[in-house]
């Protein structure tokens, strides 16, 4: 009888990527057939004589931040065909390749660094490059190209809670947004371990309450909220928070910060 092995490191073993935590983030963004069939569980085990496809290639997007945004789209069901995008913390700009591969017409690619935007976004007339820009100064004025209806963040070393009130001044209305939530950066500097790093799943929680009552102060309605399938630097977990500004009053309850925490590292705890 065949044997069977996890998913992810058959991944691996045939070359299909080059480490497990990207075939765990190309399993979870849907990008893994096995047998003409998506599987989305890095645990799954598979038959040895299974067909197994990634779809796209090892990396889809200039960096493997674009994954993260990737689920957002796939799990909760957002449509960027023909909008404008405000990316803030652009950085080399896997958000920003995301979202032009999901039908983006135009991506505010804005960071305060310099030079780090990959160079065929750099060129793409569909992105405006922002660099050197602190988001926290940003203005309507400097979006030449007309008001952005859709925001992805992706933020380090400043709390989401300063970014937040700019993106609320700069969307259009009605606004959609994703955020990157990374309980490194929320975090009070006592919490935080070696190495940057947040293990605690109370802090975690308590980050995601933080940030998401903030959200709601400011007039964002949380939709959507889960974790990124791909961890952040030395082995954090991230999550992503999807809602409105002044747009479609909400349909169902959110998953809980306590039970999309208690996922995470179920998940991570299964998958290292």
């Amino acid at each position: 009888m065949a044997g069977k092995k996890r998913l992810d490191l058959l991944l691996v073993e045939r070359g299909l990527v080059s480490t497990r935590s990207r075939a765990r983030a190309a399993i979870m963004a849907g990008q893994v057939l096995v047998d003409n069939q998506v599987v989305d569980k890095a645990g799954a085990l598979v038959p040895d004589s299974a067909q197994v496809e990634l779809k796209g290639g090892d990396l889809p997007f200039v960096s493997r931040g674009g994954l993260k945004l990737a689920k957002a789209i796939k799990e909760f069901g957002i449509d960027l065909r023909g909008r404008k995008v405000l990316d803030i913390g652009a950085s080399t700009g896997g958000f920003t390749d995301c979202c032009l591969q999901a039908g983006a017409a135009l991506v505010y690619a804005v960071d305060v660094g310099y030079g780090q935007l990959a160079w065929s976004l750099r060129t793409n007339p569909a992105v405006v490059n922002l660099e050197r820009t602190n988001v926290r100064y940003l203005s309507r004025e400097q979006l030449t190209r007309g008001l952005p209806d859709f925001a992805c963040i992706d933020v380090s070393f400043i709390s989401l809670r300063l970014v937040l009130p700019v993106v609320a001044e700069l969307l259009a209305e009605p606004g959609e947004v994703v955020m990157l939530i990374k309980p490194q950066f929320e975090a009070g500097r006592e919490q935080v371990g070696k190495g940057g790093v947040v293990r605690d799943a109370k802090i975690h929680r308590q980050v995601l309450a933080g940030v998401l009552a903030k959200a709601e102060e400011l007039g964002f309605v949380l939709w959507h909220l889960d974790f990124s399938p791909v961890q952040g630097p030395h082995g954090n977990i991230e999550y992503l928070a999807h809602g409105f500004f002044r747009g479609p009053a909400r349909e169902f309850a959110p998953p809980s910060p306590e039970y999309t925490v208690k996922k995470a590292h179920e998940y991570f705890a299964q998958n290292r």
